[in-house]
Parts: structure tokens; sequence; C-alpha cells
């Protein structure tokens, strides 16, 4: 267990050093790289999944569920939550939508591009932190401790991002813990990966705004930011507003509303640890 786990924390940790520069490359680089880590902490579960037991699904992606109904519904919450975002800071006049920059052919590869990416992208980032890891450290210590020690190690290892701030490091702290809460009340990951991708994918693609302190090229949009950072997000992008704060806190509400109920993991082993239900 300890070896496996100090594999996903080396992967995590050498990470940001590697992907550096990427946004500002290809999207076609980014997803061959995020891949590669995904891969890597796949079979290291795969390992031991086998060594314990279980169905490798149980570590948060059950492959029945992959790019179903709740990763399409988590991409639908992903941009509607991130247009509301911009849409209220363009009511305070700190944002403005911009004009087209791309069009036609160029607009699409792009899109997909970016798009493909940033699914690699959430994979990884899903996997690593509310994976394996997750699972692992639920079975010693509860759910809602190991998540509260993942997250604020997510936020952490965001805070090395160029352009990046306090506020959006803490936002960053919330919506990790957000996404713990779907695991719970979905069963599954697919959600958060869904939601992952395309919160990343409407930034950097869709309206060209900084994520997480990363530009990107390739962009639909020309935007522009203006006003104080800890309202416009300034460089770290919109996730840097404190606007995003109260946000994260409605995706809560709904998302309490809209799944009543605590989750059984999806993979339907009834054996393994039930980390959805512990508390």
């Amino acid at each position: 267990m300890a070896q496996i786990l100090g594999v996903f924390l080396f992967w995590v940790a050498i990470r940001p050093a590697l992907q550096r520069g990427l946004f500002s490359w290809s999207p076609l680089k980014l997803a061959v790289l995020e891949m590669w880590f995904f891969l890597s902490l796949l079979l290291a579960a795969a390992i031991m999944a086998r060594i314990e037991g279980r169905a490798l699904g149980v570590y948060g992606l059950p492959g029945r569920a992959a790019f179903g109904a709740r990763f399409w519904e988590g991409a639908l919450w992903g941009l509607g939550a991130l247009t509301l975002l911009l849409a209220a800071l363009r009511l305070t006049g700190n944002f403005n939508f911009g004009t087209l920059a791309l069009q036609g052919p160029a607009a699409w590869r792009w899109g997909v591009g970016w798009a493909i990416g940033f699914i690699a992208v959430a994979l990884f980032e899903e996997y690593s932190v509310r994976g394996y890891p997750l699972f692992t450290l639920t079975t010693g210590m509860g759910f809602w401790p190991s998540a509260a020690l993942l997250s604020a190690l997510f936020g952490l290892g965001h805070a090395f991002n160029p352009g990046e701030t306090k506020i959006a490091v803490v936002g960053t702290v919330l919506v990790a813990l957000f996404w713990c809460f779907s695991l719970l009340r979905t069963g599954s990951l697919w959600f958060a990966v869904g939601m992952h991708a395309a919160w990343n994918w409407g930034e950097s693609f869709l309206y060209g705004v900084p994520d997480s302190g990363h530009p990107a090229v390739g962009a639909l949009m020309h935007p522009s930011i203006s006003g104080p950072e800890w309202l416009s997000g300034g460089s770290a992008g919109p996730e840097g507003s404190v606007l995003d704060l109260p946000l994260t806190f409605l995706l809560w509400v709904m998302l309490a509303a809209r799944f009543a109920r605590v989750a059984s993991c999806e993979a339907g082993h009834h054996d393994s640890p039930p980390i959805h239900h512990q508390n």
C-alpha cells in the first residue's frame, strides 16, 4: 500500500515541472503527458486491486460508467458554473467576453484538441487525488478527514502555478472538496471528471481566460479582464475571483438536492470497504 501511494505522490510532485509551458505549446502534448501520468496510476491501482482482491472500479472510475450520463452531466455543470461566474464578473464591469479570435476549421481543430487535452488532465487529477489515495486513506481515517487532507494537498500543488493567487488556492481546495462530495453522492468520479474537464476547456478555449494561472494558445475568444485582482481574478483567471467562493457553495447546495442520498460504489463489489458511506 505504501509503495503504491508513493507512486501516486511521486507523479503528483514532478508533474508541475514537466507540465510547465505545455499550455502555450499544444493540446496534443498536454494530452500525451497527462495520459501517461493517468495510465501509470491506473496500472499501479490495477496491481493493488489484484493484491487486495477488489475490482479496479472501486477506486472511483468503474469502466461500465466511462463517459456515460454522469460524465456529461458533470460537463454541463462545469460549463454552466463557469458561464455564470463570468456573467457575474461582466455585471461588475470586471470582464468582457470580447470578440472571436478563431473561426472555421481552426476553431474546430483547437476546440477538439483542447477537449481531448483537458479530459486527460481531469482523468489524471481526479484519479491521483480522489481515486486510489482517497479510497485507501478512507479505510484508515474515514472519508471526510481523508478528503480534507487530499484536498489541501491538491490546493497546495496549484499554489506553485505561475500567476496563481491566494483566493484561487482557497477556491481550489473548496472545489476539490466539492468533487469529493460528488464522489460520495454519485458513487464514482465520472461526474467530477466531466465537470473538471469542461471547466478547464471553457476557461482555456471557449472563453480564452487563464486556467489556474495558465494562459493557453488557440482560444476561441479574445476577452479582457480588468479591475482589482480579488474581484476580477487577475492573472489566476476567474477562479481567482472572490465570487468563485459563493459559487462553489451554491454548487454544494445544488448537488445535495440533485443527489439526495449517498450512493453505493458503482463498481458493484459489496465486499469492498464502503468508502461512500463512511463519514
